[in-house]
């Protein structure tokens, strides 16, 4: 399948069953205070939808209507027959037809799917939100409407797509780390250190430090620690195995960090761990094979250059095979390796000299699994310890996400903004579920936080003016509303277009 594809699939789906989670938050406190939810809809319908459909009573494709069973019928035959023979009036009828708003749960909602992949929606009664139903809002309040609920109820309602959606990546990260454990190697136990892009040597990081903590928070689990790294105002790190130095992190420091990922110069972003360059396989007939080198062969120097990393083997290598091309006028470059062979008791070093490919290939496979060389630690959970250790991710991407944030307002931060081509871009190019469900809880995160700020249109919104109403005793005016959710739409919609423009111009760069 091709690569793009898969990453559509991905985020199509993970941006769905986000939706659906976030809306059905709404739904489930809507539905718990006897709140008439009138639309469930997953994306965006104007005009028409892709399929809509209310239970037991009709369905439909693209703005077509298909009655279910003899309801409507019936119900018809009532009104135009008031004295009928049951001795039911019209009156009554409506009358349990409200009374059956309050009881069924899921019944009296109409679900469907937009055509417009941006969002999702609940249509609540009652309430000013996105469908812009002013006309209910002229009538007298019903009892089953949002107007008519007190202000700690709309408050459980408005909030509910942003609880769920935290809790979901609680749960989802629960369920990873129940599910497959944690193996990673500590910082400490990574004896040459790690190496730094040429960004974070420019604020005083060197190839081998090890990283101790930051902002005083002990660093150990690799995952967490380069974000907390990057947003610290100061980390300690070990250096040479004896002294203890203290580096400055410029506020901007992501911005140089994506300014170079974005250069590609570099094959890794901020940091990774030295390994040493350790051979696992030989491909006959190529260089390696032909000059001898052996799998589990360990080479620690290119003409006599030392190259105690695999990072360092790398570029060492393509630096020194350009130089002795372009010095003797060749197209394929001899070099001269030092090798490590044998098991620690009984070592041999060699110099062997091989003839490098066009490309500067040798003909070697190189092993980058950290833990063949460094002491890892597992940790399986129990089903009950998987859950605070999920609580723990869910509130450290949070934190980490809000802080990421304060940089968006500076100009750096306006064009690192992006849209659905920038959130596709982080899901793997072949399908892995752990990776799936990762990025789909830190998204679940991103969403819950992005819908409580305090603008118009988005649950902070209603929050905000929920709390007014809470503290001043009195509600904004319906007018004020209505004019706050229209700002408060242009200012989403004008969002959304620029992180989408810059996308586009970030394709044809």
């Amino acid at each position: 399948m091709d690569t793009f594809l898969i990453k559509a699939v991905q985020l199509i789906l993970a941006l769905g069953f986000l939706i659906i989670i976030h809306e059905f938050g709404h739904f489930f406190f809507a539905r718990l205070f006897g709140t008439k939810v009138e639309k469930f809809y997953i994306f965006f319908d104007p005009l028409t939808e892709i399929f809509k459909w209310k239970p037991g009573k009709y369905y439909g494709f693209f703005g077509s209507h298909h009655e279910i069973g003899k309801k409507k019928k019936n119900d018809q035959q009532s009104e135009n027959n008031p004295s009928s023979d049951s001795g039911v009036s019209v009156s009554e009828v409506k009358e349990s037809a409200n009374e059956k708003k309050k009881t069924s749960f899921w019944g009296d909602t109409e679900y469907g799917i937009g055509w417009i992949p941006l969002g999702g929606y609940c249509r609540i009664a009652g309430m000013i939100d996105e469908s812009m139903d002013t006309e209910q809002m002229k009538q007298e309040p019903k009892e089953w409407e949002f107007r008519s609920k007190p202000a700690w109820q709309r408050l459980l309602i408005m909030i509910g797509g942003v609880l769920f959606n935290f809790l979901l990546a609680i749960l989802i990260y629960a369920g990873i780390v129940y599910a497959t454990g944690e193996k990673y190697v500590p910082f400490k136990n990574a004896d040459l250190g790690m190496a730094y892009s040429p960004a974070a040597h420019k604020i005083g990081f060197r190839d081998g430090d090890i990283p101790l903590s930051a902002d005083g928070k002990p660093l150990d689990y690799p995952a967490d620690a380069i974000m907390d790294m990057i947003q610290a105002s100061n980390v300690k790190v070990l250096r040479d195995h004896k002294d203890t130095v203290t580096i400055a992190i410029p506020e901007k420091f992501i911005f140089q960090l994506e300014e170079e990922q974005k250069k590609g110069d570099v094959p890794f972003n901020f940091l990774t761990y030295r390994l040493p360059t350790q051979v696992t396989q030989v491909m006959k007939g190529e260089g390696a094979d032909k000059a001898g080198i052996l799998s589990a062969d360990r080479i620690i120097a290119i003409d006599s250059i030392p190259t105690p990393s695999l990072f360092e083997f790398q570029s060492t290598l393509a630096s020194e095979a350009e130089r002795l091309k372009k010095e003797k006028n060749v197209k394929e470059a001899d070099v001269t390796l030092t090798v490590v062979r044998g098991a620690e008791s009984a070592q041999d070093t060699l110099q062997i000299p091989v003839r490098l490919s066009e490309g500067n290939k040798m003909g070697v496979g190189l092993e980058v699994d950290i833990t063949k060389f460094y002491p890892a630690e597992e940790k399986q959970y129990s089903l009950l310890a998987a859950i605070p250790r999920g609580v723990q991710m869910g509130t450290d991407k949070l934190t980490s996400y809000a802080k990421s944030m304060k940089l968006v307002a500076t100009k750096e931060g306006a064009k690192s903004i992006g849209g659905f081509g920038s959130i596709g871009s982080i899901f793997p190019e072949k399908w892995d579920w752990i990776a799936f469900w990762n990025i789909a809880a830190f998204l679940s995160v991103a969403l819950a936080f992005m819908n409580i700020l305090p603008i118009p249109a988005l649950d902070g919104g209603h929050v905000l003016f929920l709390l007014y109403e809470i503290i001043f005793r009195r509600k904004p005016s319906d007018k004020f509303m209505e004019r706050a959710q229209i700002a408060g739409m242009t200012i989403l919609i004008l969002l959304l277009l620029y992180a989408n423009g810059m996308d586009i111009i970030r394709l044809f760069k």
